[in-house]
C-alpha cells in the first residue's frame, strides 16, 4: 500500500529580507541578508543594493529554484561558433 500524501511537493519561499552587515569579505553598505526556505531546509544569503532591488532578485531566485524543482526550465543551447583555421 502506498501513502500519497507522503509526495507532498513543497515550494521554495522567501522567510526573510533583513538589512544586514556585510558578509565577510564584503564591502560598501546596504547589505541585505535573506532566507529562503524548503520545508525544513533554509538558504541563507546576502544582496548589496537597495531593498527594492534585493526583493527582485530574491524573488527571480526563489522563482528559478521553483520552476527546477518542478521541471520547468526550458534549457535552449547557444550556437558555437565556428573556429576558423
Amino acid at each position: 500500500m502506498t501513502d500519497e500524501t507522503s509526495v507532498i511537493q513543497q515550494f521554495y519561499n522567501i522567510v526573510s529580507i533583513c538589512q544586514a552587515e556585510p558578509p565577510a569579505g564584503g564591502e560598501g553598505s546596504n547589505w541585505y541578508s535573506y532566507v529562503i526556505a524548503h520545508g525544513a531546509n533554509t538558504i541563507n544569503g546576502y544582496r548589496q543594493g537597495d531593498l527594492k532591488a534585493v526583493t527582485t532578485a530574491v524573488k527571480k531566485i526563489v522563482a528559478q529554484l521553483n520552476e527546477r524543482q518542478f521541471g520547468q526550465v526550458n534549457l535552449v543551447p547557444t550556437p558555437k561558433k565556428a573556429i576558423r583555421k
